[in-house]
């Protein structure tokens, strides 16, 4: 047997274990969602070719460890069979995750499931200068940890208050986290504080007469990592609430770190290096 390529294993989600000659195979899992059909072909994999378990990784992927050398294009065709690819390794854009957002989640304000799919079919594995994390949260409650990621996407809405409709039950300045909401029940008074808001959404989602019109919007967090250094990402730039504005910024971010980036820096590196303004300016740019 020649020379083993353990870069090129690893590019293609075969990572090297300790024990000689044997890989654990991450599977290329998008969102967290995987079809049951496809889950059982992964359960027959890894007892056909691993020890009889998978692990369950820390971003929403799962695993076959113990997959032996010679063994590594079989079970890549069976994969391919299934409708199953490798997930991505390396240097470059990893496996999207996401919460199960606003088609399931009550507290959702956001479609994370079909932004992941979309962000996966764009970005995944694409080449740069370090491995680029991806994370989709629908709202404040923050499952998926958006600041963990070199780039997070966290659902928000912004409020506005409709005086026809309200009946000054006081609810939502019960519920406003930030205090953001002053309501005067005898006076039919309600103030809005809006340098306040957070754009969690509590007062739309709970308001009983509908008086609270919400609209969706993504807020974004560039250059989190949570491993050999922790740092959480940075909000840099305001809410936006286009869907065409977040794909430009998203491609215009990874283009800025391809360009910017030295290899083997992390997209948080860079940004402390070159400057913040440096991308805010790029990103207003893609905004016009």
């Amino acid at each position: 047997m020649g020379m083993v390529n353990y870069a090129e294993l690893k590019k293609g989600g075969f990572m090297k274990q300790i024990q000689k000659n044997r890989f654990s195979l991450r599977v290329r899992i998008v969102g967290g969602q995987i079809e049951a059909d496809k889950l059982k072909k992964i359960y027959e994999l890894s007892q056909k070719y691993g020890h009889g378990y998978v692990h369950l990784t820390s971003r929403q992927s799962i695993e076959i460890p113990f997959v032996k050398l010679e063994d590594v294009e079989n079970i890549k065709q069976e994969l391919e069979e299934a409708g199953l690819q490798p997930g991505a390794c390396g240097p470059r854009v990893r496996t999207v995750t996401a919460c199960q957002g606003s088609t399931v989640c009550p507290s959702g304000l956001i479609d994370v499931t079909s932004l992941a799919k979309e962000f996966d079919q764009k970005y995944h594995a694409r080449e740069l200068p370090h491995k680029f994390k991806l994370g989709l949260t629908a709202c404040r409650n923050n499952c998926l940890k958006a600041e963990e990621n070199d780039l997070g996407v966290k659902g928000g809405m912004k409020p506005t208050w409709d005086e026809s409709k309200c009946s000054y039950c006081g609810l939502c300045e019960a519920l406003c986290p930030t205090q953001a909401i002053l309501v005067k029940k005898k006076e039919k008074e309600l103030v809005f504080k809006e340098e306040g808001c957070i754009y969690c959404g509590k007062c739309v989602k709970s308001c009983p007469v509908d008086a609270w019109i919400g609209q969706s919007g993504f807020i974004l967090y560039f250059g989190g990592m949570f491993g050999n250094t922790i740092e959480l990402g940075k909000q840099i730039i305001p809410i936006i609430f286009e869907k065409e504005a977040l794909d430009r910024i998203v491609e215009k971010t990874l283009d800025f770190y391809q360009e910017h980036g030295k290899q083997g820096e992390r997209f948080g590196h860079t940004l402390d290096r070159v400057g913040s303004d440096l991308l805010v300016n790029s990103l207003k740019e893609a905004l016009k």
